[in-house]
Formats: C-alpha cells, sequence, structure tokens
C-alpha cells in the first residue's frame, strides 16, 4: 500500500491543492483582501448548490465557512445582547405584545421586565426557552 510520503503521491497532492487553491482560498484568512476573496468564493460555491450535505463540495463549503467565521470574530466581534433585547427581538420576530408573553405572568410583570425594573426569573427563563426554542443563555 502506498503512504502519503510516497514523493509521487505528495507532488499529485500538491498539484491538485495548487489547481483547487487557485479558485478557493483555502488558508487562514490574513487581509480584508483575502476576506473578499473567500467570501466571494464562498458564494460561488453557494450558488452552485453547495450547501446541500449531499452535494461533493458541502465539505469544502463547511472549512471555506469556518475560516470566514475566524475572521469575522476576531474583526468584527458581535456586541453583548442584553436579556432583554433578546426578550424584545423575540417578541418582535414572533409578532407578540406583553399579554402574549403568560409565561413571564402578567402584562404588568412583562412591562417591569422590559422597563428593565425586574429581572427574568429561572423558571421564566426556562419557560420563554422552550417556547422559542433557544438556548436558556440568551437570557442571562
Amino acid at each position: 500500500m502506498e503512504t502519503m510520503t510516497d514523493s509521487t503521491a505528495v507532488a499529485e497532492i500538491t498539484a491538485h491543492f495548487q489547481a483547487l487553491s487557485s479558485f478557493v482560498p483555502l488558508r487562514p484568512i490574513r487581509d480584508a483582501a483575502g476576506y473578499e476573496a473567500a467570501v466571494a468564493s464562498l458564494n460561488r460555491l453557494l450558488d452552485a448548490g453547495a450547501a446541500s450535505q449531499q452535494h461533493p463540495l458541502a465539505n469544502l463549503v463547511d472549512t471555506l465557512g469556518a475560516l470566514i467565521g475566524e475572521y469575522d470574530d476576531l474583526h468584527y466581534p458581535a456586541d453583548p445582547v442584553t436579556p432583554v433585547a433578546m426578550l424584545r427581538f423575540l417578541m418582535e420576530r414572533h409578532g407578540l405584545t406583553q399579554a402574549g408573553l403568560p409565561e413571564i405572568g402578567s402584562q404588568g410583570v412583562v412591562s417591569e421586565i422590559l422597563n428593565g425594573k425586574r429581572e427574568l426569573n429561572v423558571r421564566q427563563i426556562k419557560a420563554l426557552a422552550g417556547r422559542f426554542q433557544v438556548p436558556p443563555g440568551v437570557f442571562v
């Protein structure tokens, strides 16, 4: 059985990798130009249908997405979201009013939470996480 250290195999892998790298940047993203090139390549792959897990290039999409995600996390960190901001977002997304959250309590209790006069308790957090199908940590 041929091993990976065989010079012929390494030469063949190198040629394939260089050819692939001319279309898809499979390396750490170090600057804005590299980021733009990676995003453009990812968009081309997605447009070609590679978002489907059954597509032969799905793992390539995942890898390129991870490289882009690392750059994003380093250069564009997300601002923390307060529990109240998350609750407001979910209410808006689901078209809910204060009266539409019996998990929290009365409309008055919901109002106090939304106005920062009261914090969510553990029971309310668990109920909201279940209702909106999100991790409880988004309300902490």
